[in-house]
């Protein structure tokens, strides 16, 4: 197990090194504009402009500018923003902004869970039956429909018929409702189909027949067996869905005025607040590294064809 962990482990490492190192390299050849304000890049002369450059070191070599941000990092200072928010170190903002979009996401990703892993089930058992043909048809109506008019009907509507806020307020969970139905109504299909097809598949190999023939029980076979290797695929995947969630939903948290994550990345690039653009795509890429990992190790523990121990052993 130490041994499977550990080479597990060092992968990871190497790729958030590799990830380090070209999102490093790339934005130094972006404009040095996005180290000014405004009102700097407008004022400022062109020996003003290389003067304050140098005093922030983007003009110092490539590896002593690596030293210093790898530095910072494991000091916890993340740097400052310089056009979007203006000298508010990064960690201040990340950490203001994450709260918001790591609560609603993770109460979705719950709700989608909980609701959409049951319909799965109960399409699978119900194969062609009433509760298949509803199931079947949610799912097309959500992948068939764009998702931006669902969340207006959504934020619209239902906002309308039920007399719930149109926009969230972190004091009143009540205008929290909206926006999760709008992150969690897509995950749910995608759960109840992928799980209806997975059940579906096992319920056809030899061992569940054989299982059958033998006589045990349709629970037992369903939760011992079926389940249990129907729920790998979309086991593997939790952990960096989970992560993702820090990075918010962009569209979602646009409509409702919720102040989170979504869509920062896309702001930064596009005031060009190069120390912002490089902290969000680190910390992006990272948690998608992790995130790998992380189900390399759940899917160790839910498929029972897979232990923890080296190959070679």
């Amino acid at each position: 197990m130490t041994r499977y962990l550990l080479s597990k482990l060092g992968q990871a490492i190497v790729t958030i090194v590799l990830v380090v190192l070209v999102v490093f390299t790339l934005l130094r050849f972006m404009p040095t504009a996005g180290y000014f304000s405004k009102e700097q890049y407008k004022t400022m002369t062109d020996a003003e402009k290389t003067a304050y450059l140098r005093n922030m070191g983007v003009l110092d070599p490539m590896p002593v500018q690596l030293q210093k941000f790898v530095s910072g990092l494991f000091h916890g200072d993340l740097g400052r923003s310089i056009t979007l928010y203006p000298s508010m170190p990064i960690s201040n903002i990340l950490g203001e902004k994450i709260q918001y979009s790591l609560l609603l996401n993770f109460i979705s990703w719950f709700t989608a869970a909980i609701i959409g892993m049951p319909l799965g089930i109960a399409m699978a058992k119900n194969k062609s039956g009433m509760v298949d043909g509803l199931g079947t048809l949610y799912v097309v109506l959500i992948r068939s429909i764009p998702s931006i008019i669902i969340h207006f009907f959504i934020q619209v509507f239902l906002s309308k018929w039920f007399d719930l806020p149109m926009l969230f307020y972190m004091d009143q969970p009540i205008s929290w409702l909206l926006p999760i139905i709008s992150m969690s109504i897509g995950s749910i299909a995608g759960y109840a189909t992928w799980l209806r097809r997975y059940i579906v598949d096992e319920e056809n190999k030899d061992y569940i027949k054989f299982a059958t023939v033998k006589g045990l029980p349709k629970t037992f076979i369903m939760w011992r067996h079926i389940f249990r290797n129907a729920i790998v695929p979309i086991a593997i995947n939790i952990p960096s869905d989970f992560l993702l969630m820090l990075s918010g939903s962009l569209v979602i948290e646009s409509m409702y005025a919720i102040p989170g994550t979504g869509g920062l990345l896309i702001k930064s690039i596009t005031a060009m607040d190069n120390p912002m653009v490089q902290v969000l795509v680190l910390l992006y890429g990272a948690l998608s590294v992790l995130g790998v990992f992380l189900g390399d190790i759940v899917v160790s523990f839910v498929d029972p064809r897979i232990k923890l121990v080296d190959s070679n052993n």
